[in-house]
């Protein structure tokens, strides 16, 4: 019922920026409220990982791998999530994905957590 548009994904050098933008969407009625959007990455072998969340009343929560390079942030008006990523590493290489946590349509009816198809973010010289 929620569908996730990602975008922003590039091939970029080290050190170089990217911002990646999620867009959530009901194909039918309207999206209420979003309680937690957040960012997520996975690579070939590995368990998918936790970027940043940011909960409706604008509380986040970054890993450590990516603290202090990368910035969430949302526009509820919107339903939008955005990653802001800053100093990019060759280990940031990795597909980016979008997901949401409790989302309720207009008439109150609570949608299971959707995540997006992701969008690939390579880092490279």
């Amino acid at each position: 019922q929620v569908q996730l548009v990602e975008s922003g994904g590039g091939l970029v050098q080290p050190g170089g920026s990217l911002r990646l933008s999620c867009v959530a969407s009901v194909s039918s009625g309207r999206i209420h409220s979003i309680a937690t959007m957040g960012w997520y990455r996975r690579t070939p072998g590995k368990q998918r990982e936790l970027v940043a969340t940011i909960t409706s009343g604008g509380i986040t929560n970054i890993a450590d791998s990516v603290k202090g390079r990368f910035t969430i942030s949302r526009d509820n008006a919107k339903n939008t999530v955005f990653l802001q990523m800053h100093g990019l590493k060759p280990e940031d290489t990795a597909v980016y994905e979008c997901n949401l946590h409790q989302v309720i349509l207009d008439y109150g009816s609570l949608i299971p957590d959707p995540w997006g198809q992701g969008t690939q973010v390579t880092v490279s010289s």
